[in-house]
């Protein structure tokens, strides 16, 4: 139902600003290197809300479209995952500094789920396929310099049983950092 729900959330932004005349040309290079950095929290896991680092570096061929890896690292707690994926995230460009990122990718995700100890201990881990769907809402701090927010909507199709018995089909991620980039 989110999944739903973020993905009407998308279409309907696109639909919006592709008619408006709001959006600029950029005025970054092409054929140039960009990196971001966040950290937030994932929810919907099968430990609940765990704190969450991500990562990307992108090329741009075009001013308005990038290509890269995408990282996405949950260290602390019960639950370790890991979720590498190849995205693409077009680029939107204000007037006023703001930039809207749309992505997807697709790659691999692993959780390693170890908790308590004793007869009753839970020690499950499974690698999946995964798919990235998220929106990141940038502010031009600098030239080469912004402030992110994103959602990301996490798919996967993790089975951590017989230890849990439901399988972990989704999450989604709230992550605020930076983005250095042409």
């Amino acid at each position: 139902m989110i999944v739903r729900l973020v993905l009407r959330v998308v279409l309907l932004t696109f639909a919006c600003l592709s008619g408006t005349g709001v959006l600029t040309p950029a005025v970054r290079a092409e054929g140039q290197w960009g990196f971001g950095t966040e950290v937030g929290f994932v929810s919907g896991t099968v430990d609940d809300t765990v704190f969450a680092i991500g990562a990307n570096l992108d090329y741009y061929p075009d001013p308005n479209f990038s290509f890269g890896a995408l990282l996405q690292l949950a260290p602390l707690g019960d639950l370790t995952q890991i979720g590498i994926a190849g995205a693409a995230r077009y680029h939107f460009h204000f007037n006023n500094g703001i930039n809207l990122v749309p992505f997807v990718g697709f790659g691999l995700i692993h959780a390693d789920l170890n908790k308590g100890s004793g007869p009753t201990a839970i020690d499950r881990n499974d690698t999946s396929w995964y798919l990235p769907i998220g929106l990141s809402l940038e502010y031009q701090v600098a030239r080469n310099l912004a402030l992110t927010s994103t959602l990301v909507v996490n798919l996967y199709d993790l089975n951590l049983s017989p230890s849990i018995p439901e399988h972990d089909h989704t999450s989604v991620a709230l992550l605020f950092g930076f983005r250095w980039g042409p």
